[in-house]
């Protein structure tokens, strides 16, 4: 009898309500030790005290209809709650700059263009050739719609882009061009030829040991100096060139480490295959290379993206410079915070998106290194 009972399956128990659940998850992560639960009490703390007052200012006292800024303020002309009306007054502006009022459609078709590109480009039965395809003439479009001159659309100088579409055509065609380019120089880094490798050492240690600020003054100011008398070249495009070389030489660094972390195995597997140089690479080291170093090319694309505000200095007006021009308005003064959360929010929506991108791609790629 005994042996039988022992053979019997016991009763299912419940585990203890402490251990699953909303108090479960509490008493693990927020209060699981003395210190803990002191840091998660003076972060509610914090969160009562600022919160609700938060909440008042940007929804329950705020404005969202308004004249002009006078109507923002209460009967001491101290702002009560936030002012969107500002928003809503300074949009066009804000997003598209000093492109012309009623041509402003173009430059909105172009934000959506560049959206839709991107997007195009995360999903993974686009890769290959008809995403090079797509890119070229969808760059081709967006050239169109911002210049015209053709079909009929009003010509408009590069002096008059600003606001979004400016930010994006820096840091986006920035990257797409300066991508390939740092594969170059990392390739050439590790290069057995002498030469080339000194090159690209110089090239990345010189372009690296030198701010942003000073690569974009010397495109704007110090180059025009070095030109024949009579030829100029566009300052968007001086800028343009100047994020590239700039960001290729960051890129090209983080390359080089992945480049570094493919087994010495595989490259002597595909040279046993017969495989040449740029085969090898294309095919076999570049993809593994590429895979470990995602959330360093992520990184650096989010800075160049917000690193495109600092085209001021040799006056182009991004989105960033655009909302600083719109406070200027005599009639909608001192409604700063309005403007740089609108700002902030677009910049976080764009910078948000790649993060949680990248690391659907990590959790892609790395299915097959998981133990």
């Amino acid at each position: 009898m005994t042996e039988i009972a022992h053979e019997l399956p016991l009763p299912m128990q419940r585990p203890p309500a402490t251990s699953t659940g909303i108090l479960g998850w509490l008493r693990a992560n927020l209060f699981n030790s003395v210190f803990n639960t002191v840091l998660s009490l003076i972060a509610v703390y914090f969160l009562a005290v600022t919160i609700p007052p938060l909440i008042r200012w940007a929804f329950i006292d705020a404005v969202w209809d308004a004249a002009n800024g006078q109507a923002c303020r209460g009967p001491g002309g101290q702002e009560v709650g936030a002012c969107w009306a500002f928003i809503g007054e300074k949009l066009r502006f804000i997003l598209f700059g000093r492109f012309p009022y009623t041509e402003q459609w173009r430059p909105l078709l172009v934000v959506v263009l560049f959206i839709a590109l991107v997007l195009a480009s995360c999903d993974r039965r686009m890769w290959g050739r008809r995403l090079l395809l797509l890119w070229p003439a969808g760059l081709v479009l967006i050239g169109i719609l911002m210049w015209g001159g053709v079909f009929g659309l009003r010509y408009v100088g590069t002096e008059y882009w600003s606001g979004l579409p400016l930010t994006l055509i820096l840091a986006i065609i920035g990257m797409v061009y300066a991508f390939p380019f740092a594969i170059l120089l990392a390739l050439g880094r590790r290069s057995q030829l002498p030469a080339v490798r000194m090159v690209s050492v110089a090239y990345i240690e010189l372009v690296r040991g030198v701010p942003l600020i000073t690569v974009l003054f010397m495109a704007s100011v110090m180059l025009p100096l070095f030109l024949p008398a009579g030829v100029t070249i566009d300052k968007l495009l001086r800028a343009q060139v100047a994020f590239i070389l700039f960001a290729a030489a960051y890129l090209s660094e983080v390359i080089r480490g992945g480049l570094q972390a493919i087994p010495k195995g595989q490259i002597e597997a595909a040279d046993a295959l017969g495989l040449g140089y740029w085969r090898r690479t294309r095919l076999i080291v570049l993809p593994q290379a590429l895979t470990m170093v995602i959330p360093p090319l992520v990184n650096n694309f989010i800075g160049a993206f917000k690193n495109t505000s600092l085209v001021l200095i040799i006056g182009l007006f991004d989105l960033l410079n655009t909302a600083n021009a719109a406070l200027t308005d005599p009639n909608w003064q001192g409604f700063a915070a309005e403007a740089y959360i609108f700002t902030a929010a677009i910049y976080f929506c764009f910078c948000f998106f790649m993060s949680r991108y990248s690391q659907m791609l990590e959790r892609t790629f790395d299915r097959g290194h998981r133990r």
